[in-house]
């Protein structure tokens, strides 16, 4: 009997014994694997250090660590590369700069641990002043997308919708306006606005300074504009991915004509004032429009950011690339080291001699898939890139360019394109009244 139980004991902890072995060396495999991931995103993160991608410049998730579960949520929803990763078993930034603001990251954590922040500690971003209903220090003005901090198409279209809805619960039908309601762009938030008008009831107009589509018109024509899925007012979810920025404008355009909207387009509403409780916007065209309510969904970048060398006025200088595929047999210069620049490059080197200057010693803040891209390209001597290089003189068949201190002169020329980025309206933001403050790392979206 003694030696049965003996043999039972033996034989129990012989499998009590091999089950904690495994058990152990499961969590030790586990613990290794977390260890190399947060060896791989601590990589990343002095890489993105070094190269200045690590800092955001605009919109980007902050992670609150004590309510991080490291479920990898975030991480799986970003349609972007490496914004996020996990380290020491908790998410952090990685490529912050890259961020576009999706808000992807923020929908998909179980905890809510991330907030959406313009700027940083130690980099402000310039933004004009509006509260949680989308209206500014000025009661009656309010403003919605890009302007407001919302750059994506998605969020854009959201903000649009929402400031609509503010203001129709707030508006007091009877006054002596014209219009109940003048909205200023036609992009993604002024679209969304006009269709959320429409339902609403309102008395409206909208204006756009170029053509439908405000900043989305002005992208090449094959441009990937819209990754995400978006609600449209009056017409549902729009479940379209890799949109083309041509798939996109056809969509407006259809579901506007439905409803029975008409864009002002090429009118540019130049300042704002008010008399006796009404808006009174004054055009380029020297029309005086009346309204009660105004919303401003206007790009940041209503004006292009111009170098000021000589020549820069001539015909061969443009600010946007629309139409790519019709120009070839050309030799043109490109100046700025963004996706806008980088993109406009690739699109043209296939039929065009093309050579791309920029200031800096090296591409900063572009995607992923167009650092591959350019890279690609240079090695296959499709692009010549200058970095360290400005542009300094524009003639009629050549041009001007200091490269490491030495003058580049006459290198001919036909076209040149210039993406340095635009200039935040501030002094027609400032003379209708609204605040502009710079925000230091404030959430712009947050649970709660």
């Amino acid at each position: 009997m003694d030696i049965l139980i003996a043999s039972i004991l033996t034989e129990q902890l012989l499998v009590y014994g091999s089950a904690f072995l495994l058990t152990g060396v499961i969590i030790l495999l586990y613990l290794w694997r977390l260890r190399h991931k947060s060896n791989i995103v601590e990589k990343k993160i002095a890489k993105a250090r070094e190269e200045g991608l690590y800092e955001p410049i605009s919109l980007h998730p902050v992670i609150d660590p004590n309510s991080c579960i490291k479920s990898g949520a975030c991480i799986a929803a970003c349609p972007e590369k490496d914004i996020i990763g996990i380290k020491n078993g908790k998410a952090t930034t990685i490529n912050a700069s890259r961020c576009i603001g999706h808000g992807a990251c923020f929908h998909a954590c179980p905890t809510e641990a991330i907030t959406l922040c313009i700027g940083t500690e130690k980099r402000g971003v310039e933004l004009p002043h509006v509260n949680q209903l989308f209206e500014t220090n000025v009661k009656g003005i309010y403003i919605a997308g890009e302007l407001g901090g919302m750059g994506l198409i998605k969020n854009a279209v959201e903000q649009g919708r929402q400031a609509v809805d503010h203001i129709a619960h707030a508006l007091r039908k009877s006054h002596q306006a014209d219009y109940d309601l003048i909205i200023v762009g036609a992009g993604p938030a002024g679209i969304s606005a006009s269709l959320t008008a429409k339902k609403h009831g309102l008395k409206f107009l909208t204006v756009e300074q170029d053509s439908l589509g405000g900043t989305v018109f002005t992208f090449p024509r094959s441009k990937i504009v819209m990754t995400s899925a978006m609600n449209l007012p009056l017409h549902g979810k729009v479940k379209l991915f890799e949109t083309s920025k041509q798939q996109l404008l056809s969509l407006w355009e259809e579901v506007l004509s439905k409803n029975e909207i008409n864009i002002r387009e090429n009118t540019k509403i130049e300042s704002i004032d008010s008399e006796n409780d009404v808006f009174q916007l004054h055009t380029n065209n020297g029309d005086m429009l009346k309204t009660k309510m105004v919303l401003l969904a206007i790009g940041r970048r209503g004006t292009p950011r111009k170098l000021g060398v000589k020549g820069e006025i001539s015909e061969k200088v443009a600010y946007r690339l629309i139409e790519p595929e019709e120009i070839s047999g050309k030799k043109i210069c490109i100046v700025g080291g963004g996706d806008s620049a980088v993109e406009a490059a690739m699109l043209l080197a296939d039929q065009n001699e093309v050579l791309l200057s920029y200031r800096k010693e090296g591409f900063q803040r572009i995607k992923p898939k167009n650092s591959e891209r350019i890279n690609e390209a240079i090695a296959a001597g499709k692009i010549e890139v200058l970095f360290n290089s400005n542009l300094t003189e524009i003639k009629p068949k050549s041009i001007d360019i200091v490269c490491e201190d030495k003058l580049m002169a006459d290198r001919e020329n036909d076209l040149v394109y210039i993406f340095a980025g635009g200039e935040l309206p501030t002094q027609f933001l400032q003379k209708a009244g609204i605040q502009i403050t710079k925000k230091f790392g404030e959430a712009i979206l947050k649970h709660g």
